[in-house]
């Protein structure tokens, strides 16, 4: 940044010092650089005009031109109002004040033409226009403004306080004619003539002030390509100095256990997928650097068991390794799987977690000190100073987002001489592009394969008034034997009026379904109690299990063919998705039921819909990310990577990602640590957005 755009808000004209606290208070905008990076989110053509008799409520707004013939206000004091009748040659239409009543009858005349900008609506079966823009054809002129008119989103305590959209772009205005050559470009000469882009003073006026479709093109994508570029040269920079600066231990033997576990205690054949990931991860750890891999793959698809063989390869080694899950249910749920897949290879595996007894912790954190015992697997307890590791050499994280990064580095810090190598596993789908900026300097592994024999899940979607064939489905299901799930939504800001639905609804099951026995978990039970429920669902006692979100993960009962999701239309697609794949985990073919009321938004019936039609969770993830913004997705707020994107959208604008990617890929590869002389301005920059000392990214 220069000198020119750190300047104070408040000295840039027509701001002041209440306009800047305001500015500061709700858009953060405190320097002259703040304000010009604060892009307008859409633009209306201003040259286009149309006659009263074209306008209808439906249009998103008009500009019309002629004048006022009369003018009545109703009532006093705030709850005056003012209303105008204008004409043109092809009739009138009524345009409504119900604010500034008095400076409006001070300041417009009748019989004088004026062109009036606004959003039409009806009332009373008459088209009206409330709160216009008001000016003559002389005012008009004597703006400065493009053909195209930006528009910048503001808050309500701005309107109460008349700092607008128009002000906004006022000042934008200003700024941009007081900035000509003053704003210093942030890439390197050959790259933007590589790429053709235009200067970033340039991209920076013609984005307040457009004056046509093709430059605003150019300048959208010379912003959205710099903000994405800087991004990922950040990622790649850390990843790099991460790769020269921290040695990995290396697991060169593939000894006795992998191979008599591979050989004798496989339970099935790999998938392809899951050999794939093996590989990848093998030639990680047999490389003298540390091992940072994200492993990704939808609910049931094996990461557990790639990651039981990634244990077994670091056990071969002398090494000691790990497994952190974010609850309990699911911490227990891993440490079954594991105990039973190497049942009878006379391996000892430990379980901590917040209801460990004292005396058990005691004898754990013994064994693991004299390395006696070689895998450990519990929730955040692990990361507890008491737990000390004779030689930690893997660390495995299981549905990473739902841990703070500071969390995780004091796991990965429980070595002293190297840091131990790190798998990140996640059933949450997550799209490419995000990926790339999210986990940008982690490898990527991908499980895109389920096990041989498991059936698609089958997802329907019925409103209220197809709840008693529902009620038959699921007693045909349990006439086969199978057991179902019934999950209503549990939103904190409303845990206790979501508590009582809950409650009724087990009510109305248990009325609905008295030949069978039903059960029911929420997060506000006792661990012990949720732990009780959950096991009588899993020997066949209970039928139907009536619970909140609290078995989103890691739940495996693989007689459970049935879904129910209540209220489905409250739940946020990778959410749904996560839920269905609680089913479908025996040979069985299984199914997911979304109820919903008919009222419902768009939005929602988007995300019905995209579940009814795939099973894809990376399809469903690039859906949802569509749909919300990439700032609201489940993982983006605890990456540790700090990025606010201001133009770019990592839903619409993967092309210029992957572009900018291979951009950052090829100068860091001829040009480490941006040493050479082209490159000074991007090591500027990099300084400039330097947020965290410590190096997150060594820890995932």
């Amino acid at each position: 940044m220069t000198g020119f755009l750190d300047q104070d808000i408040k000295f840039l004209p027509g701001v002041g010092p209440k306009r800047a606290e305001l500015l500061a208070k709700e858009l953060n905008i405190k320097t002259f650089g703040d304000l010009v990076y604060y892009f307008p989110y859409k633009y209306i053509d201003r040259t286009k005009f149309y006659k009263i008799s074209e306008v209808h409520a439906q249009m998103p707004h008009i500009q019309i031109k002629g004048e006022i013939r009369s003018m009545d206000t109703v009532g006093t004091g705030h709850k005056q109002r003012l209303t105008a009748r204008f004409y043109d040659d092809t009739g009138s239409i009524e345009l409504v004040w119900f604010q500034s009543v008095k400076w409006q009858l001070e300041h417009l005349e009748l019989n004088k033409e004026y062109i009036v900008f606004g959003k039409p609506s009806e009332f009373n079966g008459r088209i009206n226009v409330v709160h216009p823009e008001m000016e003559t054809e002389e005012e008009k002129q004597l703006k400065p403004a493009g053909l195209f008119q930006a528009h910048y989103v503001t808050t309500e305590n701005m309107k109460k306080k008349y700092l607008l959209s128009k002000t906004i772009n006022k000042f934008q205005l200003t700024l941009i004619s007081l900035a000509k050559g003053k704003i210093k470009e942030t890439l390197p000469e050959h790259i933007t003539r590589k790429l053709k882009l235009v200067s970033l003073e340039e991209a920076l006026t013609i984005i307040h002030k457009p004056e046509n479709t093709i430059d605003l093109k150019n300048a959208r994508f010379r912003l959205k390509f710099e903000e994405l570029f800087i991004i990922q040269l950040k990622i790649l920079a850390l990843k790099h100095n991460r790769e020269n600066k921290f040695k990995g231990f290396r697991f060169e033997k593939v000894g006795f256990n992998f191979n008599k576990f591979y050989s004798d205690f496989l339970p099935f054949e790999l998938t392809n997928a899951q050999k794939k990931v093996l590989k990848e991860i093998r030639r990680d750890v047999n490389r003298n650097v540390q091992m940072n891999r994200l492993l990704q793959g939808d609910v049931g698809s094996g990461k557990t068991l790639v990651a039981l063989m990634t244990m077994l390869l670091a056990m071969d080694n002398g090494f000691q390794s790990c497994m952190m899950a974010p609850t309990e249910i699911l911490a227990q749920q891993h440490f079954q799987s594991v105990s039973n897949f190497l049942n009878g290879m006379g391996i000892e595996v430990g379980l901590l977690t917040g209801s460990t007894k004292a005396s058990e912790r005691k004898v754990l954190h013994e064994a693991l000190e004299a390395g006696k015992l070689q895998i450990l697997i519990g929730t955040h307890a692990l990361i507890e100073d008491v737990v000390n590791f004779q030689n930690l050499g893997l660390v495995v994280i299981d549905e990473q987002h739902r841990f703070g990064v500071a969390q995780r580095a004091k796991l990965w810090q429980k070595n002293d001489l190297i840091p131990p190598h790190v798998l990140v596993m996640t059933a949450t789908p997550i799209p490419r592009t995000l990926a790339m900026t999210v986990y940008g300097d982690l490898d990527v592994s991908v499980i895109d394969e389920l096990p041989p024999g498991r059936k698609p899940i089958e997802t329907h979607h019925f409103f209220e008034n197809r709840r008693k064939q529902v009620y038959n489905f699921m007693r045909q299901q349990m006439e086969k034997g199978r057991q179902i799930y019934v999950v209503y939504p549990l939103i904190s800001e409303s845990e206790k009026m979501d508590l009582k639905n809950l409650e009724e609804g087990f009510r109305h099951i248990s009325e609905a379904f008295p030949e069978a026995k039903v059960g029911m978990v929420h997060g506000r039970m006792k661990p012990v109690q949720k732990e009780n429920a959950m096991q009588k669902f899993k020997q066949g006692e209970t039928r139907i299990m009536v619970a909140t979100t609290v078995i989103e993960v890691g739940v495996d009962v693989p007689n459970a063919s049935v879904m129910v999701i209540e209220s489905a239309e409250r739940f946020g697609l990778s959410q749904l998705h996560q839920l269905r794949g609680r089913v479908g985990r025996g040979a069985e073919q299984s199914y997911c039921i979304l109820m919903s009321s008919y009222k419902i938004s768009n939005e929602s019936r988007k995300r019905l819909a995209t579940m009814v039609r795939t099973n894809d969770g990376f399809e469903i993830a690039e859906v949802d990310m569509k749909l919300r913004g990439p700032g609201d997705l489940e993982g983006t707020q605890q990456s540790g990577v700090g990025f606010d994107l201001k133009i770019a959208n990592l839903g619409k604008d993967g092309e210029i990602l992957k572009l900018a990617r291979d951009v950052a890929s090829e100068i860091l590869s001829g040009d480490p640590f941006l040493q050479k002389e082209e490159n000074r301005v991007l090591l500027e920059n990099l300084k400039a957005t330097k947020q965290n000392e410590f190096d997150w990214s060594s820890i995932s």
